[in-house]
């Protein structure tokens, strides 16, 4: 996927759309790599540091991720 992404991240219950901002230098995410992004949720959920979410699109598992840092 590419800067501008817009999935549905899953996070234990409840599910909402992010927009996903690439790391510099980083055109676009493929399969089975591993990269640190940041997200922008279109609402506000309750979420910890540690917390493990999907992300989802189609129905699909595209990937998986653990929540690194909260920035308000």
């Amino acid at each position: 996927f590419f800067k501008g992404y817009r999935p549905q991240f899953y996070f234990r219950t409840t599910d909402v759309t992010g927009a996903v901002e690439l790391p510099e230098g980083v055109e676009m995410v493929m399969p089975g790599d591993n990269v640190a992004l940041s997200v922008t949720l279109i609402a506000p959920i309750a979420m910890d540091e540690g917390l493990r979410f999907a992300i989802r699109e189609g129905g699909r598992t595209v990937g998986a991720g653990v929540v690194a840092k909260i920035i308000e």
